[in-house]
């Protein structure tokens, strides 16, 4: 689950969502002919204030505007479109979703290829979230974006990159040295991808987040595969790291305890996934733990006794630790937020 609402903000800056005049019109239409249906709305009124001041919006952008017939080019109009209304200069943030009915999931590349038609243009983005879609559009294990390394290379003064859906994603980068923060979503992350984010270098990336999954939905990344990370080899500059959604949390809680890499953490987000009470018990017996300066422990199922010792233990220490969302159910029972 946890895919069910579109982000609100992306690099500091609230989401807006262009429409064009005609996709407006196609909305309206649609709107009378299915009173009790429901669509998300952009007014004309809206849209003309937001034009005043792009840049103060990280603007979100649609595969199409779910009316027009399906032809090859239909996403690259769209985004031209937006390219003539909004100054493409003052573009620092975006937000590319959601998959509309005419989007075969099959055939993703019109959206990649729409975007970096465009890059040239978008000479100031920063921050670009892609794939931004919930699981009543589509499930987290049904994304096939391919291969994605042209669109960080495109971008060469991107500093936020987050991709949602990793089961048939690829990612290699020779270098990118403007990224500060990479987020990999999804139900599994595949080890070959682990491994090509570990190979590529991002000499000013500060963090990480890694939504690691389950097997049935290609999460077979194992901490062998992320050691040149844990072992301090590469990446050293990050300072926030997340190890989310994973069907082994307590594993990656000892994998952590015993990394180089602890010393030098401010932040470790192990949120979404199957904490218990074994692995809080490592992190209570870890000195390093307690450097922190937040720990995300959120949707666990440790005891009450247990979540009681590690809010006391880190709070004691000066440590941010959230343990909410406990889950009552058996051993045999435990699973990470993101499954189907």
């Amino acid at each position: 689950m946890t895919f069910d609402t579109h982000t609100t903000e992306l690099g500091g800056l609230p989401v807006f969502e262009y429409r064009s005049p005609e996709g407006m019109a196609a909305q309206r239409t649609w709107t009378e002919k299915h009173p009790r249906g429901h669509r998300e709305t952009t007014d004309p009124l809206s849209l003309l204030a937001a034009l005043r001041t792009p840049e103060a919006y990280a603007w979100r952008l649609r595969d199409s505007e779910g009316w027009e017939p399906r032809e090859g080019d239909f996403v690259l109009r769209y985004y031209e479109r937006f390219c003539s209304e909004v100054p493409p200069e003052t573009v620092s943030a975006l937000v590319v979703g959601n998959y509309e009915e005419t989007m075969d999931l099959g055939e993703p590349e019109p959206i990649r290829d729409a975007l970096l038609a465009c890059a040239p243009r978008w000479t100031g983005l920063r921050s670009l979230f892609y794939a931004d879609l919930t699981f009543r559009e589509y499930e987290a294990s049904w994304f096939t974006h391919g291969d994605l390394s042209a669109v960080p290379a495109a971008f060469p003064r991107l500093e936020r990159l987050t991709v949602r859906g990793t089961g048939e994603l690829s990612l290699p980068v020779a270098e990118h040295r403007s990224l500060r923060s990479l987020s990999l979503q999804g139900g599994g992350l595949p080890a070959e991808l682990a491994r090509q984010v570990m190979a590529s270098r991002y000499p000013a990336l500060e963090h990480l987040d890694l939504w690691l999954g389950i097997g049935n939905y290609g999460g077979t990344t194992t901490p062998a595969d992320l050691a040149p990370l844990l072992n301090g080899e590469v990446h050293t500059g990050v300072r926030s790291l997340g190890l989310r959604n994973a069907e082994h949390t307590d594993l990656w809680v000892e994998a952590v305890a015993g990394s180089p890499a602890l010393d030098r953490l401010e932040e470790l987000d192990l949120s979404e996934g199957t904490l218990t009470d074994g692995g809080a018990q490592v992190l209570l017996d870890t000195p390093g733990f307690r450097g922190l300066r937040r720990l995300d422990l959120h949707h666990h199922f440790m005891s009450e006794e247990m979540e009681d010792r590690v809010r006391e233990a880190f709070g004691t220490a000066g440590v941010d630790v959230d343990v909410s969302e406990r889950l009552k159910v058996s051993e045999d029972d435990l699973y990470p937020s993101v499954t189907e």
